[in-house]
């Protein structure tokens, strides 16, 4: 920015002595409107101006930041100024890294359409981009800037950027250590030296993140710390750069010391407000131990949550060691000062577009007048979690005083309207797919409402459901269904019209209980091989059902569809032979375990268990179709749906076994369990793959052993997937291999599913 100065004082001279004001006049002003203009002024209209006054007023313009040149006239009392403003910068491209990154553009450039030229800006962001190049452990980047005017009169500005050199790790050495193995060293710092094949995934790269580099010592000391050598140290790392091949090597200097025993865990309240005894109860450090940083941080959480459950928000726990080095033992001490009881003054829905306020209040375990816990709090947050309809909430605590806070709850919300698809890809069927529509969270309400006209090449499904999960806003739900549907079981078709109801209770934040009825008319259909001479048609004949069903379930994860802690069991039992032909008890048992492991590896991966069993006893009828199968997603993947079962020689069967035709039959009691790793893969695109294996048993008893062809089947399965948040709702895309597979198998390779839960 330039000021003509000299020209000002030339251009005044001709009114050193005040003069009276006729007019005043703005030449060339976009940015400030007139009337603005005129008030910033420190005089006006028929006032008696001079030389320094004016001075005064360009300084003031140009404070605005709008203008490169100011310059004025006076003319028989008219006072004109004359301003030439800075370009606008219409067009910001990026060329030679992250070229068409709109989030680079955002957070590294910070320079938006509209923007004034500003060439400290501009150098600013230069430095921005070479320092985000060099988080990822290239150096030597280099970036030109080019300022091109276009014919409107703004300006493009393009950053020409040429990335450095990534430097490599060639050689980590660690002097000094003894008590400890320095391959430990591997899992907590992010310099590590390469490895052969380190681009294989789970070998070191030996990439240096120089990001990293400052604290991984700390890291070091920090491991040391949790065997109890209080006295480590781990000096920064001695680098060594090879310019010319962009190599390194690495060395630290490692001062162990000696390992420390609790002495004595005190406790210290500057307010007592709970007994010493009752924090000691959950404190895991003991005396005689040896001392263990990693547990003492985790005491100071649960001293902190213990105190704020009794409504003290803001508590301080800091914790103290008082070392002796003479005989290496340590008196560990947390000092607490609790505050002031804090009271919720207000609650506060934000972001919540669709959804109504009294959706999510219901999910709060504070409210306005209640008294403050952090229990409670994080509580909040994973209820609302659970609902499943929105992206990410936070609760921001807004604190008004000693005595009192406000809860910001920020929400975003995500489509909870689905087309419904889902389908695969066997090596017998071909593509099945199966289409439907329903929505969650309908008009923001809650209630979900479903429609579905599915159809593919094994199924025929026409439904209509509605659910609400709290109704009135009670802890009470309802729910009433009603379909039409036809199930190919690969060799026989079961057709079905049914009607279904229940009411539910939440007894606990994580206990819910749910009692319903259902009703069904079902018959059998078989394809012209299916002979009834030839096999006790015991098995398939037409059936009605009249059950009930009692079911209680446990939740606390903090997610619906992508929960990254907690776990989900659910037990169910239903009795049919109500009125009807069916006469059965089934039991079904499921079990989600969800563990995020970003503290442990570092980025957002998540470790998934889950099980199921499944066991039905017949009280005189169990019909073919109530038994259960395997195979396909929610099972065991790498066959297809309902393809694994026990068998009978069956003269119409259409598979062979050792040289007999069979018929499957389905079985009484099945177990079938999963573990999955998921992991982001494109993180802003909301994809993540998953690696899983599958594993599962299904046996069955029948009164005609002669018949048995196989009574036990135990399958595997293992494989890649992909989960991707897609704009109309969740999906998933599995490729998938059996394991233990037998020649007469139906096999599926790929399946997909949208609108499910992860």
């Amino acid at each position: 920015m330039k000021i003509f100065y000299t020209f000002l004082l030339l251009t005044m001279t001709t009114f050193l002595s005040a003069q009276t004001l006729k007019s005043v006049q703005f030449d060339g002003m976009v940015h400030l409107s007139q009337s603005v203009a005129l008030r910033m002024l420190p005089f006006e209209k028929g006032d008696d101006i001079n030389k320094k006054e004016v001075d005064e007023a360009i300084k003031k313009f140009f404070r605005q930041g709008y203008f490169n040149d100011i310059w004025t006239e006076f003319d028989n009392g008219v006072l004109t100024f004359h301003f030439k403003e800075k370009a606008v910068i219409s067009q910001v491209e990026l060329k030679g890294w992250k070229e068409n990154d709109d989030e680079v553009k955002d957070t590294v450039i910070q320079i938006k359409k509209g923007t004034l030229y500003d060439e400290k800006k501009l150098e600013a962001a230069k430095k921005r981009i070479i320092e985000a190049i060099s988080q990822d452990g290239k150096i030597d980047s280099v970036v030109e800037i080019k300022k091109e005017y276009l014919e409107n009169g703004s300006l493009k500005v393009v950053f020409i950027v040429n990335e450095g050199e990534e430097i490599i790790i060639d050689k980590l050495q660690y002097a000094g250590v003894k008590a400890l193995d320095s391959d430990e060293f591997d899992d907590v710092i992010a310099n590590k030296e390469h490895e052969w094949m380190g681009w294989f995934w789970g070998r070191n790269d030996g990439k240096m993140s120089l990001p990293n580099l400052e604290y991984d010592n700390l890291r070091i000391r920090d491991l040391y710390m949790q065997y109890g050598y209080l006295d480590s140290k781990v000096a920064a790392p001695f680098v060594k750069v090879n310019f010319d091949h962009y190599t390194a090597d690495m060395s630290y200097q490692i001062e162990e010391g000696e390992p420390y025993t609790i002495s004595k865990v005190t406790i210290a309240q500057s307010t007592n407000v709970i007994e010493n005894e009752k924090i000691k109860d959950i404190i895991s450090l003991k005396s005689g131990e040896i001392f263990n940083i990693k547990t003492f941080r985790a005491d100071s959480e649960k001293i902190k949550t213990l105190i704020a459950d009794l409504s003290y928000a803001f508590v301080q726990v800091v914790p103290d060691l008082k070392k002796n080095k003479e005989d290496h033992t340590v008196e560990v001490v947390f000092k607490i000062t609790p505050g002031s009881k804090v009271k919720i003054r207000n609650v506060i829905i934000s972001g919540n577009t669709r959804t109504l306020d009294r959706v999510v209040r219901r999910e709060l375990y504070l409210g306005p007048g209640d008294m403050y816990s952090l229990t409670d709090l994080k509580d909040s947050r994973n209820a609302v979690g659970r609902l499943g309809y929105f992206d990410s909430n936070t609760i921001e605590e807004k604190r008004i005083d000693n005595e009192t806070m406000d809860l910001i709850v920020k929400v975003k919300e995500a489509p909870t309207g689905n087309i419904q698809l889902g389908g695969g890809y066997g090596s017998y069927g071909g593509l099945l797919v199966s289409v439907g529509v329903s929505d969650r969270n309908i008009w923001g309400s809650g209630i979900n409402i479903g429609v579905k006209a599915e159809k593919s090449q094994t199924t025929q499904n026409y439904s209509f459901n509605i659910s609400n999960p709290r109704l009135n806003d009670s802890d009470f739900s309802g729910n009433f269904s009603v379909y039409t549907s036809s199930y190919d079981y690969n060799d026989y078709t079961v057709l079905s019209d049914g009607i279904s109801l229940g009411v539910g209770h939440r007894f606990s934040r994580y206990i819910s209980g749910y009692i319903g009825y259902g009703y069904s008319s079902n018959a059998y259909e078989f394809d012209s091989t299916f002979d009834p001479t030839q096999y006790d048609t015991y098995y398939f004949e037409n059936y009605d059902k009249s059950s009930v069903t009692i079911s209680v379930k446990w939740d606390n994860t903090d997610d619906y569809y992508l929960p990254r802690e907690g776990f989900t069991l659910s037990q169910s039992f239903e009795k049919a032979g109500l009125s009807a032909d069916a006469n059965f008890l089934k039991s079904r048992t499921n079990l989600g375990y969800f563990q995020g492991l970003e503290d442990l590896v570092g980025f957002d991966a998540i470790f998934r268990y889950k099980a199921r069993l499944n066991i039905a006893i017949d009280n005189g009828y169990i019909p073919l179709a109530e038994k259960f199968y395997m195979g396909g997603i929610g099972s065991v993947r790498g066959y297809e749906s309902y393809s694994i079962s026990p068998t009978i020689e069956d003269s119409t069967g259409q598979d062979t076994i050792d040289g007999k035709q069979v018929r499957r039959i389905g079985g009484t009691q099945t177990f079938s369990n999963s573990l999955e790793l998921s992991m982001p893969l494109v993180p802003k695109a909301k994809m993540r793959v998953v690696t899983f294996v599958d594993w599962g048993i299904i046996t069955d008893d029948i009164t005609n052993p002669a018949k048995l062809i196989t009574n036990d089947e135990s399958r595997g399965g293992y494989g890649v997937g992909l989960e991707w948040f897609s704009p109309v709702g969740p999906i998933q895309l599995m490729f998938a291999r059996p394991l233990m597979q037998k020649s007469y198998d139906k096999t599926a390779a790929f399946e997909f599913t949208m609108g499910q839960r992860f």
